[in-house]
């Protein structure tokens, strides 16, 4: 099996990179920022960012696919990177600290393209967490200095935390019901909302999280930190990886019960 040790390095000087530039953008008063056809905003720290992680990888992985949220896929072939320069662009451009930028490597097997490696970057908050298939995942400044992620252990739904993003996405699918029961359910409930609940659920402090409508560059590092760390990592349909426009992740021990709730009255 391939080690994917290298494509890691390389995803991590990728994320310095793509930290550099919206570092320097952040809270900036002139950043100019525009409304897609999505109706979501995109800054000009997005745009860069992406341009920037598209060049490298031009250079250093020239036969590989790129695929980003703002300019598309672009390639063909087993391998994809698969990019969000900025997850959480809402955060950004209003100068709160909770965003990230998100990169992933997916290459092509059994049922489609699966993660491989994932760098999840947060300069913004100091935090950095990444994985590579078979090695674990982990967090830290840097790849000599970081510690091994684990989830948690809690078997009981009355015990668990349970993180989201908003209500809003769970009324128009008509599961708020489902997720409200859970709500009731569980021990707390936080919103810290976008790439933070996995992050929290592969380090052990949040047991559960969910969101009802995602794209696959919001879920493909995500997912492989998630299961690297020992959990679960599914659509609402239980179908495993970041492919069923939604997620659902877990420690493991308490998914299907997760994934009960949210479709009990779907």
């Amino acid at each position: 099996m391939p080690d994917y040790l290298d494509d890691l390095r390389l995803a991590h000087v990728l994320a310095d990179a793509a930290d550099a530039t919206t570092m320097d953008r952040f809270k900036a008063l002139d950043l100019k920022v525009e409304t897609k056809p999505d109706l979501t905003p995109v800054s000009e720290a997005d745009k860069a960012a992406e341009e920037l992680i598209r060049g490298h990888l031009a250079r250093a992985r020239p036969r590989d696919a790129v695929l980003g949220e703002e300019y598309g896929v672009e390639g063909t072939g087993p391998r994809r990177w698969v990019v969000d320069p900025i997850d959480g662009t809402k955060n950004y451009v209003r100068g709160v600290p909770v965003w990230a930028t998100l990169i992933a490597l997916m290459e092509a097997g059994e049922g489609g393209y699966q993660p491989v490696v994932g760098v999840v970057s947060a300069p913004a908050l100091g935090r950095r967490w990444w994985a590579a298939k078979g090695h674990g995942a982990f967090s830290g400044r840097s790849l000599t200095s970081a510690s091994r992620l684990q989830v948690s252990r809690v078997s009981r739904i009355s015990d668990a935390s349970f993180a989201y993003s908003s209500l809003t996405g769970w009324e128009e699918q008509g599961r708020l019901d489902g997720f409200l029961d859970l709500t009731r359910e569980v021990w707390r409930t936080r919103a810290y909302g976008d790439f933070w609940p996995y992050m929290m659920v592969a380090e052990g402090a949040v047991d559960l999280c969910a969101e009802p409508e995602l794209s696959l560059w919001d879920m493909a590092a995500n997912a492989i930190v998630v299961t690297e760390a020992g959990g679960t990592f599914t659509g609402l349909d239980g179908r495993p990886g970041p492919h069923s426009g939604n997620a659902a992740a877990s420690n493991g021990l308490l998914h299907d019960e997760l994934l009960g709730y949210l479709n009990q009255r779907y």
